[in-house]
C-alpha cells in the first residue's frame, strides 16, 4: 500500500511546499535563536571592556607622553619620567634630549602604526568570514527551497528516490552553519573578554599592555578566528552528512 500511496503523499507535499518548510524552519530555529544570545552577551561585555582599556590606556605615562590629548605628546613629562633624579636643562642638554624625544616618540608611533595596519587588516578579513559564511548559507537556502518542489516531484520515479533524502539532509546541514558559526563566535567573545581583562590588568600594574587590539596576541586570536569561521561547514557536515554541496566554500577558502 505504502508505494502506491507515496507519489500522493508527495503531491500534496508539493501543492503545500510553502508549509512545508515553514515547518522544517520551525523545527531548526530553535538552534538559531538559542546560539545567537549566546553571541549577544558576549558582544556586550566587549562594549565595556573596550571602553574601559581605553579609559585605562589614556592614564598610562606612555600614552600621556607620546600622545597625549592633542596627538603630539608631552616632552616636559617624558624628560620628567626618564630622568627622575635630574635638575634643569642646559642648552645643549635639552638639544640632545629633544632629540631623544623625537625618536622615541617616533618609535612608538610606528610601531602602533605597523600594528594597526595589520589589524585592520585581519579585522576586515575576520568580519569578511564570518559574513561569508552567512551570506553563502543564505545562497543555498533559498536555490534550495526554490529547487524543493522540481526533487520531490523527481523523487516519484524509481531511482530517484533517494533525491528528497540527499535534498533534505543538504538543506539542514546548511541551515546549521549558522547555529555553529554563532557557538564558534561566542567561544571567540569568552577568549576576547579575557584577554580585554588581563589587558586592563596590565595597564594599570605595567602602563603598557599585551593584548590591545595592536599587538601580537591580539592579531594571532584573529587569524584563529578567520580560520575557524571557514571549517564551519565541514564541522556541520559532522553532524549532518551532506556529500558535495560545500565546493564554492573550499574554493573560497582555498
Amino acid at each position: 500500500i505504502y508505494p502506491l500511496l507515496r507519489p500522493f503523499a508527495l503531491g500534496m507535499c508539493i501543492m503545500l511546499f510553502p508549509t512545508v518548510l515553514t515547518v522544517i524552519n520551525g523545527i531548526l530555529k530553535p538552534t538559531v535563536a538559542g546560539t545567537a544570545a549566546m553571541v549577544e552577551g558576549s558582544e556586550t561585555a566587549i562594549v565595556a571592556l573596550l571602553d574601559a582599556r581605553e579609559k585605562a590606556i589614556q592614564k598610562t605615562p606612555y600614552w600621556q607622553m607620546f600622545v597625549g590629548v592633542d596627538g603630539q605628546g608631552d616632552r616636559e613629562k617624558w624628560y620628567r619620567y626618564t630622568n627622575p633624579d635630574a635638575g634643569d636643562e642646559g642648552m645643549i642638554e635639552g638639544l640632545g634630549n629633544d632629540i631623544q624625544f623625537a625618536m622615541a616618540k617616533a618609535q612608538y608611533n610606528f610601531k602602533n602604526t605597523i600594528k594597526q595596519w595589520l589589524s585592520e587588516v585581519l579585522q576586515i578579513i575576520f568580519e569578511a568570514a564570518a559574513l561569508c559564511i552567512n551570506t553563502v548559507r543564505t545562497f543555498y537556502l533559498v536555490v534550495l527551497g526554490v529547487l524543493g518542489p522540481l526533487v520531490l516531484g523527481l523523487s516519484v520515479f524509481d531511482g530517484l528516490q533517494n533525491t528528497i533524502r540527499g535534498w533534505l539532509s543538504k538543506y539542514i546541514n546548511v541551515y546549521l552553519w549558522l547555529p555553529v558559526a554563532n557557538v564558534f563566535g561566542s567561544i571567540l567573545g569568552k577568549i576576547q573578554e579575557n584577554m580585554l581583562k588581563l589587558d586592563i590588568s596590565q595597564v594599570e600594574q605595567n602602563g603598557q599592555s599585551f593584548f590591545s587590539p595592536t599587538d601580537t596576541g591580539y592579531l594571532i586570536f584573529l587569524v584563529i578566528g578567520i580560520i575557524g569561521y571557514m571549517t564551519v561547514p565541514s564541522l556541520a557536515n559532522s553532524i549532518v552528512q551532506a556529500a558535495g554541496n560545500n565546493a564554492l566554500l573550499s574554493k573560497a577558502t582555498n
